[in-house]
């Protein structure tokens, strides 16, 4: 449910779903370090009444994780943490952000799941991880762990940008957020689009296999259509570094041109050389300048921090130290005690919501397997699904929507789309009814999360 009537959590500084900081401890004893910012007396949560499964980060795959352990054998205690203490939601922000929803549409109470998942939460940050010892170190104390989980979400690359320099990387981070993991820089981007004067707006799409594939797209058009309907004198300028849109290209290039032809400009196959944040001009591989009043720079995205501290980061096919694990149990290579799902984890798979909610269910019954004895192999695997909707207008609410699952390439030894369909007619009764399909998908995704 979410928080209505509650204009206390409306307050900056809601941070993403991630769990990083500094420092890998591996060893029997409390690493030298934990003195400084970490508690060594144990959380404030009950004894384990039974094997315990702690969970660091409560995103989608977090969430949906701790409630179905639970479902899968009561017996399991488990431990939700996560350093906020207030869940907002990445999907659906766009049309947040552009004033179609209200902010408590996508902000929701971890309470309110720990208390009908039947398990606990701990808002605290992971500081240091002992795998030796099945410790885990935070800010609030030790937690001991049978399992631990790392579904911590994504943090950024900004590599290809900053080389390096990190007053720059900070000075885009701050000015111009990608609006990617979701909180503050949600907050940010909204008042950025609520004080829009006019010019051009930039939304960068990185390369790699980002989070939500259609959102840079889908943000482009409200921005766009934010744009049209209160008659301000604006261009949304995507700077895509893939050669063409990544996903349901059909219904998005169909809407920059009937919709929004004197609102977006799109820009395929373009390489940033350089961004100057303060004279907020960026250069492209071909020498062309872009001069912005205002942006989102999405850059490249990586395996969030926590993956390091507990040192079972590996640079991926797509990205650089997502989780080095079996791809098909979950299970980090060389310790089966520790999963990692999610947007970190390697495969190819969307890094959605909605995968990570039903790749979560997939993640729960291994655990519980696991804890009852079972050696999980390939043959425990099964197909994610990704069902995505991406909204294009407003006024009425028009979607276009994509449906897939996955498969593996004993070939190729990857995996790919399996029996995937999209609805790309945004223009007609069925862009009508996945507008209100949207909406649905949504709702249901927080009520699994929450109820």
């Amino acid at each position: 449910m979410a928080l209505s009537r509650r204009d206390a959590m409306k307050f900056t500084g809601l941070a993403a779903v991630t769990a990083a900081a500094s420092g890998y401890a591996k060893g029997d004893e409390a690493p030298k370090s934990a003195a400084k910012g970490v508690l060594l007396s144990p959380a404030p949560i009950p004894a384990a009444k039974g094997p315990r499964v702690v969970i660091v980060g409560a995103g989608p795959s977090g969430l949906t994780i701790a409630k179905y352990v639970k479902k899968g054998n009561p017996n399991i205690d488990v431990v939700l943490m996560d350093k906020r203490s207030v869940f907002m939601s990445g999907f659906i922000s766009n049309l947040v952000a552009t004033g179609i929803l209200p902010l408590e549409f996508i902000t929701h109470d971890f309470l309110e799941g720990a208390r009908n998942g039947g398990y606990h939460f701990l808002q605290a940050t992971a500081h240091e991880i002992d795998r030796t010892s099945k410790i885990v170190y935070t800010n609030e104390g030790t937690v001991k762990y049978d399992v631990l989980v790392l579904a911590p979400g994504i943090d950024y690359d900004y590599s290809k940008w900053s080389k390096g320099d990190v007053a720059l990387e900070d000075a885009l981070k701050t000015k111009f957020p990608g609006a990617f993991i979701a909180g503050s820089e949600t907050l940010s981007l909204k008042s950025k689009i609520e004080n829009f004067e006019g010019g051009v707006f930039v939304q960068t799409v990185p390369g790699g296999n980002y989070r939500c594939l259609p959102g840079p797209y889908e943000r482009s058009c409200l921005i766009a259509n934010y744009m049209k309907r209160n008659k301000i004198k604006g261009k949304v300028v995507i700077l895509d570094e893939n050669p063409n849109i990544t996903i349901k290209a059909d219904g998005f290039h169909s809407a920059f041109e009937k919709l929004y032809g004197d609102y977006i400009t799109y820009m395929p196959s373009t390489t940033i050389t350089s961004i100057d944040p303060y004279k907020q001009k960026i250069v492209t591989e071909l020498g062309e300048e872009i001069e912005f009043a205002d942006a989102a720079l999405y850059s490249r995205v990586r395996g969030n921090k926590i993956l390091e501290i507990a040192g079972v980061a590996k640079d991926s096919q797509f990205n650089k130290l997502e989780a080095n694990i079996d791809v098909f149990t979950y299970q980090v290579i060389g310790d089966k005690n520790v999963f990692c799902t999610g947007d970190v984890r390697p495969m190819g798979f969307s890094k959605s919501a909605n995968t990570a909610n039903t790749e979560g269910r997939i993640v729960a019954a291994n655990i519980v397997k696991h804890l009852a004895g079972v050696d999980l192999t390939q043959k425990n695997w099964s197909s994610p699904h990704t069902t995505c909707y991406s909204a294009v207008d407003a006024n009425p609410l028009r979607a276009i929507s994509v449906n897939a699952g996955y498969a593996y390439d004993e070939t190729k030894k990857s995996f790919g789309f399996a029996d995937a369909s999209t609805m790309e007619e945004w223009n007609s009764q069925k862009g009508i009814d996945a507008g209100k399909g949207l909406m649905e998908w949504g709702k249901g995704l927080y009520r699994d999360f929450f109820n």
